[in-house]
């Protein structure tokens, strides 16, 4: 059992590593890429690679109790989260929207509770608090940066990313890790696709290289590869454990915004997310004590 959620940890932070990346590759894509655009061409793509890995490993189909769960999946990581953060991120820097990113984990756990099952001790629901409470209080009173058109998409957006991870793991207790994303992404693919070719770009000749990479990356490794592990991880660790790792992505993200963005990054902000990360310590102490038989790390 501790070995299970040990690999839980290190999946979850694999893949959250790989999540650390999309918000400035949106940025970068939406310079070029209508949002709307983006969102659906990017679920197309990882859709059309999911189908073929489906295909290629024959994997039984889901059951028909399945579907409205897959629904779920699809309507919170496909396109609810790309989109709102695609949205987003035409009023704001991504290393402003990347500190929302460490509400996922609150939300996420809330999430798991109510369709989970888990039930976390007292002392890892203070932790997690504070390192929203962190992370909120910085984004909402940090001046010249903040936009509430841009922080309202935001705030959505970790709502219903939230419901989609809780969910997906859940589900990959029956389906396997990388099967639950692929079969959402493919349950989308007859939407995605044809809204894609619609609103394609009239000359792709004005595409930008570092937009076309972008959106290879957010298509490939944050629609696909990094749920493969996500998933793997919040099913072997827990929801509401392994999903405070989330708390950690800001950190990640502001390095990346720095470096391939050339974003400011103030002492201010770094000096919010070491605070963070010493939360995702506490959490990861008290997660798993006085969860319930239902939790998925049981």
């Amino acid at each position: 059992m501790k070995k299970k959620k040990t690999n839980g940890w290190v999946n979850g932070f694999i893949g959250v590593l790989i999540f650390s990346g999309s918000l400035p590759a949106t940025r970068l894509a939406v310079a070029d890429f209508d949002p709307l655009f983006l969102t659906f061409c990017r679920a197309a793509i990882a859709g059309v690679l999911a189908g073929a890995l489906l295909l290629l490993f024959k994997q039984k189909r889901p059951e028909r109790s399945d579907i409205v769960p897959l629904i779920v999946i699809a309507f919170g990581v496909v396109v609810g989260f790309p989109l709102l953060t695609a949205l987003a991120l035409q009023y704001v820097t991504s290393a402003h929207a990347v500190i929302f990113i460490g509400l996922l984990p609150l939300s996420t756990a809330i999430f798991g509770v109510v369709r989970g099952g888990e039930r976390p001790r007292l002392s890892f629901w203070i932790f997690s608090f504070i390192g929203s409470f962190l992370v909120a209080g910085y984004a909402f009173i940090h001046d010249g940066e903040s936009s509430p058109i841009g922080d309202a998409f935001m705030l959505a957006s970790i709502i219903v990313c939230g419901l989609g991870y809780a969910e997906g793991a859940r589900l990959s207790r029956r389906l396997g890790n990388w099967q639950v994303i692929c079969w959402a992404l493919v349950l989308s693919l007859p939407l995605m696709l044809p809204l894609s070719i619609y609103l394609s770009p009239e000359s792709w000749t004005e595409i930008g290289k570092p937009a076309l990479i972008s959106l290879a990356y957010v298509s490939v490794f944050s629609m696909l590869i990094g749920f493969v592990f996500w998933y793997r991880g919040l099913a072997q660790g827990g929801i509401a454990a392994v999903g405070q790792l989330q708390l950690l992505q800001p950190f990640f993200g502001l390095l990346l915004a720095s470096f391939i963005l050339n974003e400011e990054v103030s002492m201010a902000l770094v000096a919010v997310n070491i605070a963070v990360a010493l939360c995702v310590l506490g959490t990861r102490r008290f997660a798993h004590k006085g969860n319930s038989t239902k939790s998925l790390s049981g």
